[in-house]
């Protein structure tokens, strides 16, 4: 078997490790920005951005 054809095969077996590392992190990104989502809408007064206290 030739280098390039044992280069791919090597490539071929971490698509899924990429695929799942991709997929959490975006998993993982939406649920944040949903989490920062609901806080704007925790405050009396309607909400306001996380840092106007400072």
């Amino acid at each position: 078997m030739s280098k390039l054809q044992h280069l791919w095969l090597k490539n071929q077996d971490n698509w899924g490790y990429w695929i799942k590392f991709f997929g959490k992190t975006f998993f993982y990104l939406v649920v944040m920005l949903i989490l920062i989502y609901f806080y704007h809408f925790s405050q009396f007064d309607g909400g306001s951005f996380i840092y106007n206290e400072f």
